[in-house]
């Protein structure tokens, strides 16, 4: 991510829109380079020439603090396991790496995984964030007269199409006795968003952070609700199934590597916010709205949380976003499964 002049916060729209389409379509060509790039060499139990091997696949943010300091490699250093990393611009993109056996493991929002595992992706869940709903939120400009959730009746909203954002949306609009056709639903990835935002030919936005803690910041923007008693807005942590059920002692260090560098944050959250802009390229005035907000905390994934997954997969199902019915049990831990 970048900051152009303070004002905008530019990502590829292709490869932020997260629709079941363009996530077949526009990750195939991005993993078919990495396996001939040489990627693909390591078998997907998770070895390459007879050594253990985790390959991390990361955008840039969370993952990329835990990159720069080297304590996952000296964790897994003793078990004999290298570790890989492989940077990707988006969370489709990651998951489609993995379906290929690209990458063993990496990070994505709430929203791809149930893309990814319609499309037939053997991807397991590895660990989740706590809920973290004030990250997301609907904000309108400054002066707009719009001010309850009510006022959205009829009204031109902006947003990321399959993302998380369109789930809160319509559960937001159904918390306040409105129906997804009440309002006039503009399709934008986040940075053609913006620029409708800020030109008036959308009346609100919902967006996540830090695009989010940008707009208030360098446009004023105004929020009107976020995720607060609506939607949890979870990370997650993915792997494949083959190598869970190999390597469940390196995936447990992973989640605890990144469990320390949530526990540091938490408690030093101006030193969390400088690196963090340095890394997104960001304000540091963006990066400290961003993380005021933000829950600390990475666990493993249990049952209560898959169950909020197949919430999202059934809502999406029945907007006809996936092709079918999903069991997210499918895409349950080995362990979860195996105390069932």
């Amino acid at each position: 991510m970048t900051d152009r002049n303070n004002t905008s916060v530019v990502i590829s729209s292709q490869l932020l829109n997260t629709t079941r389409r363009q996530w077949l379509a526009g990750t195939a060509a991005s993993a078919l380079a990495l396996a001939s790039g040489g990627l693909h060499a390591q078998q997907s139990n998770g070895t390459a020439g007879g050594q253990r091997v985790l390959r991390v696949g990361h955008q840039k943010g969370w993952l990329s603090i835990l990159k720069n300091r080297g304590t996952l490699e000296k964790r897994l250093s003793p078990l004999g396991v290298a570790v890989r990393w492989v940077e990707f611009n988006a969370g489709p993109v990651q998951l489609e790496a993995l379906n290929v056996g690209s990458i063993d493991f990496g990070d994505v929002g709430e929203a791809p995984p149930i893309f990814a595992q319609a499309a037939g992706a053997p991807l397991v869940y590895a660990g989740a964030t706590v809920a973290r709903p004030g990250l997301e939120a609907v904000i309108v400009p400054k002066g707009s007269a719009i001010r309850s959730v009510a006022d959205l009746k009829g009204k031109r909203i902006a947003y990321n199409k399959g993302s998380n954002v369109h789930y809160f949306l319509v559960k937001l609009l159904e918390k306040h006795g409105l129906k997804y056709g009440d309002v006039q639903s503009v399709f934008l990835a986040p940075p053609d968003a913006r620029a409708a935002f800020e030109k008036g030919s959308v009346d609100a936005w919902v967006i996540w952070d830090p695009f989010l803690a940008s707009a208030q910041k360098a446009l004023d923007a105004r929020l009107l609700a976020d995720a607060k008693g609506v939607v949890n807005n979870r990370a997650y942590y993915f792997t494949s199934r083959d190598y869970a059920s190999r390597n469940a002692d390196v995936l447990r260090i992973a989640i605890e590597e990144i469990a320390a560098i949530d526990a540091w944050a938490s408690k030093n959250k101006s030193a969390a916010a400088a690196e963090l802009s340095q890394i997104l390229g960001l304000d540091t005035a963006v990066t400290e709205l961003y993380l005021s907000r933000t829950e600390f905390g990475t666990k493993a994934v249990n049952a209560e949380i898959l169950g909020e997954q197949q919430k999202i997969a059934d809502t999406f199902f029945d907007l006809k976003l996936i092709p079918k019915k999903l069991n997210l049990l499918h895409a349950a831990p080995v362990d979860l499964l195996a105390s069932r």
